[in-house]
């Protein structure tokens, strides 16, 4: 039998205050060297904070409907979010306004990014690369030949993992079904720029007086070195470069940088071609192929103007006949690519469907977006004023109340039903809520998060959780003392089978907290996460000062021996004969209240083994009583001449305890 790995709790202790001081010196340096505080940020509910209230006007008179105002609340809470401001409310009023609640003080930025508004452009697309950070350009004057072949080298990419496998189909664009929709039959591992070096497409040649003119809105020539500079230096890795916003549209007759709105690749884009309010209308539903067949297979369609189908016309004419990535144009939203799809086909009659790798719930989104693009709508700014929490200090003085409160009665009944060992058990959620006040001090500072008043229920719920684990943990080391084990060995083998427990239960507590996170919205939310963060907690405390603490108490005196006040005197743990498991029952009233009665013959083997004292069980009409179970095992044994006389079994356990 191997030998068991030896558990050092002092060691284990010692990491664990290295933990709570690093935590809570972190947030200290700080206070003194940046913007961080002791206390955690609070929500809108709690602190109060600035309420904007936009009305969306169009600027052709159109009607903005209620699927305009969902699409502008979308928008706003992407740029919100992505801005780093945490339990922002945004929410449509009367169906024709939009509020937009910022809790505490937000920067001037922020209330530009709810302020502004968006809007849809069609522009060639020239390059895709990599989403993050590169060198695309040299501090040449041009690109030459050997830049050229090592982007050549990477121009296989495909466009279709920077549009989540959007493609165009039948009457505009198509693509693989697999969702590749930039080269055609290329195997794609990543976007890639495809920068010429060509005289006649370099923009700027060695030795040559003048740029060279771009002739379309495809040409190489808008690709140059400034441009290429700021390719090479977006980040969109980076959350902050996806919130969008007027300042990444660019100028209408100038080539743009932009991200994919998913963060998946990043594009050189010539000058608009197309505009939002160029589009009649766009939908969603299932494509109907050349034979008038429904298939199985979502798409967006998009209905052109007059103006409109003539334009499109003239792009995608020209579009067809260039390569990939040129040969595809990208939709721009709030000056972020939400689809790239090639042209495989040239539409003059202003009818275009996107297909690919679309799911009903992403064809719909793009079909919104699409019509949301259509309307030239403005945010007009009705109000913006300061509000006060909308529940207030006292509420937050109650809920805190009503959490010290549970923790004072969780205190008490450890007391009472565990005597000193409760002491174990209000140290242990002690530690766990300076660790939980310390997580989401520090989550603030470093990430925006606000607590909001569902926030302080989740860590009020946690209470009961973490107790639930160390109750568990000390039933088990009392179970283990009643059948006659001595502390140390009850703390090792009680750990052993409560381990299993607690992690199951945790498990399953983290995995609602997960679930409820992400489909939920507003404060269930915030509820959602405390709840998950303290059950994380709750694993660290006992694997690391719940269990450590108890192997040390049971190398003390007053622990071991099982005073009276310690809450583990063996003797009055043991109460009158119970079944013990596996046929096996206990019976105080033999050795000391340290018996067990086998029920077959393996079993007092296993007892021998673990080191209790066994005792065997008369099944006479003067012993304890017996179960069914029992009595027929034990008329098995007698028919099979397998009992020995009382007197035999007594004078053996003699011998053993002499």
């Amino acid at each position: 039998m191997a030998p068991a790995r030896r558990e050092r709790p002092v060691r284990t202790l010692v990491v664990l205050a290295v933990m709570v001081s690093a935590l809570f010196g972190g947030l200290l340096a700080g206070t003194q060297w940046s913007d961080a505080s002791m206390t955690p940020d609070l929500a809108l509910d709690l602190e109060g904070g600035t309420q904007i209230i936009l009305t969306p006007v169009s600027e052709n008179e159109e009607r903005v409907t209620e699927e305009t105002i969902e699409q502008s609340i979308e928008i706003i809470r992407q740029r919100v979010d992505a801005s780093g401001v945490a339990e922002a409310e945004i929410s449509s009023q009367g169906g024709t306004n939009i509020v937009v609640g910022l809790p505490g003080e937000p920067t001037q930025d922020t209330l530009d990014l709810v302020r502004e508004s968006a809007q849809m452009l069609f522009r060639p697309v020239i390059v895709v690369t990599a989403p993050g950070p590169d060198e695309v350009a040299e501090d040449a004057e041009g690109a030459s030949d050997e830049e050229a072949a090592a982007t050549d080298e990477s121009a296989e990419a495909s466009e279709g993992e920077s549009t989540d496998g959007e493609a165009t189909g039948d009457e505009a664009t198509e693509s693989s079904p697999d969702g590749d929709a930039g080269a055609e039959g290329a195997d794609a591992e990543e976007p890639a720029a495809d920068v010429p070096a060509s005289e006649d497409e370099a923009g700027t040649e060695e030795g040559a007086a003048e740029p060279v003119e771009p002739t379309d809105p495809s040409d190489f020539a808008w690709v140059t070195d400034a441009v290429l500079e700021e390719l090479g230096a977006l980040d969109c890795t980076d959350p902050a470069n996806l919130t969008g916003g007027a300042e990444l549209v660019g100028e209408p007759d100038e080539p743009v940088v932009a991200c994919g709105a998913d963060g998946s690749a990043k594009y050189v884009l010539g000058p608009v071609e197309v505009e939002g309010q160029d589009v009649a209308s766009a939908s969603s539903g299932l494509r109907v192929n050349a034979q008038g067949i429904q298939t199985t297979e979502w798409a967006t369609t998009i209905d052109f103007d007059g103006e409109g189908t003539q334009k499109f016309r003239d792009v995608t004419t020209r579009l067809l006949s260039l390569e990939s990535p040129r040969n595809q144009f990208a939709m721009v939203l709030d000056g972020l690519v939400i689809s790239a799809p090639q042209v495989n086909s040239i539409i003059i009659d202003g009818n275009a469907e996107i297909t690919g790798s679309f799911t009903r719930e992403s064809a719909g989104t793009l079909a919104r977006q699409l019509n949301f693009g259509a309307l030239p709508l403005t945010f007009v700014v009705q109000s913006e004023q300061q509000i006060s929490a909308t529940l207030g200090a006292e509420q937050l003085q109650r809920g805190l109340l009503a959490g010290l409160v549970g923790l004072l009665l969780v205190g008490v009944y450890s007391l009472f039903q565990y005597r000193a060992l409760g002491l174990v058990t209000i140290s242990s959620l002690v530690l766990a809520g300076v660790f939980a006040y310390g997580l989401i001090t520090f989550l603030s500072w470093a990430q925006g998060y606000r607590l909001s008043l569902p926030g302080v229920a989740g860590l009020i719920v946690a209470i009961g959780i973490t107790a639930d684990s160390f109750i568990v943990y000390f039933e088990r080391i009392r179970d283990e003392l009643r059948d006659g084990r001595s502390l140390r060995a009850a703390v090792d083998e009680a750990w052993t089978r409560a381990r299993r427990t607690i992690l199951i239960s945790d498990a399953v507590s983290l995995l609602a907290a997960v679930v409820l996170y992400f489909l939920a919205v507003g404060g269930v939310r915030g509820f959602a996460f405390t709840l998950g963060l303290t059950t994380l907690i709750d694993l660290l405390v006992v694997f690391m000062f719940t269990h450590p603490v108890m192997k040390l108490l049971a190398r003390t005196r007053f622990f071991a021996e099982g005073h009276p006040l310690s809450g583990l005197d063996a003797s009055a743990l043991r109460g009158g004969v119970r079944y013990a498991g596996r046929g096996r029952v206990t019976d105080p009233a033999q050795r000391g209240g340290r018996g067990v009665s086998p029920a077959a013959g393996p079993g007092l083997r296993e007892e021998e083994r673990s080191g209790r004292t066994p005792a065997t069980v008369p099944a006479t009409s003067g012993g304890p009583r017996m179960t069914i179970a029992e009595r027929r095992a034990a008329e098995r044994r007698a028919a099979q001449g397998s009992v020995e006389p009382e007197g035999d079994a007594d004078r053996r356990d003699d011998g053993k305890d002499a």
